[in-house]
């Protein structure tokens, strides 16, 4: 069994799809619709810069989306490939959630991109600048990482946002808290934690507000039926029904990103073989969660050419 997997925030890059785009019409088309979606001309951020508009949440989340299913549609239109025939489930980490949502085509491009830039904005302004913080343990399990948490919290929010892997926990609330985790990883076992480089302290309960406004675009654009079912973020398990996962969407903005849970439950589902669509960030993640699975990244126009032929 084969489950399609879509990248989170991180795994941006000045350049993403520019090799695509010149390759594919298929790819021209998909970065084309989002740019007229968003009134913007993000494409031209993706290939050419600057870096620190690239990284803004706002942008990142529609830019990581939008090159993950420009290689969707070349594998369909130029390999003759459709999803729900080549594919058991799909599922993405945080962001890639609404990628996986719209390869299963329970969004529409356009959709997909206007929900993540409202949902980029709106985690961006649910906490000034400077009030929350993040950061990634390294060498920590779940347990370690929710004892670390704990410890450090001192009344302020400080709880696990991703558990990714066995190896890596990521943390998010306040600054405060989360220097002082930082600080403590020593004691609790845990090799090193770093702080992340990002704009706001996400999937945690500091971001109350960006659910909200998700709650309300969902409910103005809910999710229609899927063709795949998906593994949820929030719950490690398969959802189908349309207005589950319209809930789920909401509850994933301040929820926990089970994405070791995610790939253990894939692969006791059947899953076998994993293939990552416009990133190589999640299959090391998936490596070090279970063993006897095969890992495919596909970036490129080779990448695709060489799954094309396997299918």
């Amino acid at each position: 069994m084969r489950a399609f997997v879509f990248p989170g925030q991180g795994s941006q890059k000045v350049g993403m799809g520019v090799e695509l785009a010149a390759a594919s019409a298929a790819a021209r088309a998909v970065f084309e619709e989002v740019d007229d979606a968003l009134g913007q001309n993000l494409s031209a951020i993706m290939r050419d810069g600057p870096d620190d508009a690239l990284t803004l949440t706002e942008n990142a989340q529609p830019a990581i989306m939008a090159n993950a299913i420009a290689v969707l549609r070349v594998l369909e239109q130029e390999g003759g490939i459709a999803l729900a025939d080549k594919c058991d489930f799909v599922a993405g980490h945080s962001l890639g959630e609404y990628t996986a949502l719209c390869a299963a085509g329970a969004f529409s491009l356009a959709d997909t991109a206007r929900l993540l830039k409202l949902r980029g904005q709106a985690m961006q302004a649910a906490v000034p600048v400077g009030v929350g913080a993040m950061c990634a343990l390294l060498g920590a399990d779940i347990d370690k990482a929710q004892a670390l948490a704990d410890a450090a919290a001192e009344g302020e929010v400080c709880t696990v946002a991703n558990d990714n892997d066995p190896t890596q926990v990521v943390l998010s609330g306040h600054k405060g808290a989360i220097e002082r985790a930082i600080a403590l990883v020593k004691e609790h076992g845990i090799k090193r934690g770093v702080a992340l480089p990002v704009s706001a302290p996400f999937h945690c309960p500091l971001m109350q507000p960006a659910a909200d406004a998700m709650a309300e675009a969902l409910a103005k654009t809910p999710p229609s039926a899927l063709r795949v079912p998906l593994f949820a973020n929030v719950t490690a398990s398969v959802v189908t029904d349309p207005a589950e996962v319209q809930r789920l969407l909401v509850e994933q903005v301040c929820g926990r990103v089970r994405w070791r849970e995610s790939v253990i439950a894939m692969q006791a589902a059947g899953v076998d073989q994993f293939v990552e669509l416009g990133g190589k960030v999640l299959g090391p993640m998936i490596g070090r969660s279970v063993s006897d699975v095969s890992v495919t990244s596909l970036i490129g126009m080779a990448d695709i050419e060489v799954l094309i032929k396997e299918l």
